[in-house]
């Protein structure tokens, strides 16, 4: 079975995460749930996405105030959340078509917020892998597993708020050397 894969990168060099809350403590972003895929998988317009990596090259702890919507009085309920900032991340995602592949080599994605771009390299195209070739390519892979067989990474908002589980793979050199 060949893969078809786009890599992307983020020319700003940070990827922020999306479960920002329990980040602090867990650095879940080293890892995309089942409903981000879904989520890039409806942005992207594609049948499937079956595969993907990512990696980066080091985090980077910044604070953000934030406030309840709920609570109106200026100065009050304020709270500081850590988040950690991937630097030079790499995503790569891995169809089982062609046409889907060449349908999200058109595209962006926005792993958290609009300002958190990544693109398609350009350079590289897209690439016709083995599954075996795919395994050799390194970063984090949180693949869909049954509860006793994996631990809780959250709740997926695309199926009323299931619990979802997973299993982490992380091969060769999933945090990369710098390049400074």
């Amino acid at each position: 079975m060949s893969l078809y894969v786009v890599k992307y990168a983020g020319p700003f060099g940070y990827i922020k995460p999306w479960t920002a809350v329990r980040d602090e403590l867990t650095y879940s972003q080293q890892f995309l749930t089942p409903s981000i895929i879904e989520g890039m998988r409806q942005k992207l317009d594609v049948t499937k996405i079956l595969r993907h990596r990512l990696s980066y090259s080091s985090l980077d702890k910044q604070q953000e105030q934030t406030r309840p919507k709920l609570i109106k009085k200026a100065g009050k309920n304020y709270s500081i959340l850590t988040r950690a900032v991937m630097i030079n991340p790499e995503l790569y995602l891995a169809f089982p078509k062609k046409n889907d592949a060449e349908k999200a080599f058109k595209q962006h994605l926005c792993l958290c917020r609009n300002e958190d771009i990544l693109y398609p390299d350009t350079v590289h195209g897209i690439r016709e892998y083995s599954i075996d070739n795919f395994n050799m390519i390194s970063g984090f892979e949180l693949h869909p597993t049954k509860e006793p067989e994996g631990f809780l990474v959250g709740y997926n908002r695309f199926d009323d708020f299931q619990p979802m589980y997973g299993k982490l793979e992380i091969t060769n050199e999933a945090i990369k050397e710098s390049a400074l």
